[in-house]
Formats: structure tokens, sequence, C-alpha cells
């Protein structure tokens, strides 16, 4: 689902990444750790194509990034790629059911189908009983569950999640890492997640370990 080979990347005389190169199957987490700013979640914004990396190859379905313009960019995410966030990035004047629904409404899917799909994803991931509640109206806990519903209804081949569970206290935090585990596995999405969580780690296949920029260790 997602290979890098030897990226750089530079933040005007500053390396941020350097030779960084990882991989991704389908189905499966991997989890990076490291201290802040060591470059993770630069990383994870030139995987998710937010940010154009200086030299190497991001490749995404085999699809490589470095080749392909603003719209082919936004097309990839929109499609192939789902985010998850440690502050929600909600729409704040949209309801739950309708951040879910949006990414759908961005691909031109019709209105019933959307509204099935959400329906359905809603009760998978227990929060059908908030569908018309703004984000101020609902819980960290909530909003990150329709966060992660937002982030797979369209079915992406790559779930990116970046400090998921960072905001949300230990139970929910638990209740949310499970919700991820089930959603990657249904989908056969692979996950990369930076965490600073030992127990986000466990949740995962493997764990890789950044430091200065670099991939210093696996597990």
């Amino acid at each position: 689902m997602l290979e890098v080979h030897h990226v750089t990347k530079h933040y005007g005389e500053r390396a941020i990444l350097r030779d960084v190169s990882l991989h991704v199957r389908r189905g499966e987490r991997v989890a990076l750790l490291g201290p802040s700013g060591c470059g993770k979640t630069t990383l994870l914004n030139c995987v998710g194509g937010v940010d154009r990396v200086d030299s190497g190859q991001v490749l995404v379905r085999g699809s490589d990034l470095a080749l392909m313009d603003s719209d082919a960019l936004s097309l990839l995410r929109r499609r192939q790629i789902g985010s998850v966030f440690q502050f929600f990035h909600l729409l704040p004047t949209l309801t739950a059911f309708e951040n879910i629904e949006l990414p759908l409404q961005l691909i031109g899917m019709g209105k019933e189908e959307r509204g099935s799909r959400v329906v359905s994803l809603m009760q998978r991931v227990g929060i059908s009983h908030r569908a018309h509640a703004l984000p101020a109206q609902m819980s960290g806990g909530e909003m990150q569950r329709v966060a992660i519903a937002r982030a797979v209804i369209h079915s992406p081949a790559l779930i990116l999640a970046d400090e998921p569970t960072g905001n949300l206290d230990s139970a929910t935090g638990t209740q949310v890492l499970a919700l991820l585990r089930e959603v990657s596995e249904a989908a056969g999405a692979g996950l990369l997640m930076v965490t600073h969580s030992d127990e986000a780690a466990r949740s995962c296949h493997r764990v890789l370990r950044m430091l200065d920029g670099r991939l210093t260790e696996s597990e």
C-alpha cells in the first residue's frame, strides 16, 4: 500500500527527513515513534501528499507522488488516503453525519448510496446516536470516532493517523485504538500511525523509531 524510498526533506537549511525508507503492506498496522521534532509528522505529510519531498520516492499503491500535479494529488488523497488527526479537524458547522459524508460528496457518490454508507459505518463505530450533533456538542472520544469514520468512509488503501489518542483519556484512547484496528482490518487498509503512546504501538504489527529525521530501528 505504501513504499517510501530514500526520502529527504528540508525546511530552509534544516534537514527534517534524512534518507528515510519504509513500507506498509495491505492490512498492516505500523507505529512510528520518536521524540517531538524528530520528523514524524513531516513524514506523514509527505506520505499524504501534503508536502513534497526534496528527493526520494513515495509510492501509494504504486503511484509515484512526485509525478503528480496538485489536481492528481488531491484526487489521490480523496480516493486512496484517509487521515486521522489528534485534534480531530472536524468542520464545526457540519453535524457528525455530514462530516462523515463529506469525503463521499467530494468523489461524486450519489446521495442514496452516501446515506446508506454513513448510516452503516456510524453504527459500526458506535456513534449513531450523535448523528445530528455538531462537534461542539460532542465529547473528545465521540469526535475522534467521527474523525475515524470520516477517514475510512471512502474505503481508502492507506490510513494515516497523527497522534490519534494524544488528546484523549486512557480509556477512550484504548477504545479508539481498537476501532482503528477494526476498521483497518475490515477494509484491508494499511495504517501508518505517529504516536508517543506505548499502548498505541503495541496495537500495531510493527514499530518504527525515528530520531533526528532518520529511522533508527524497527521491531
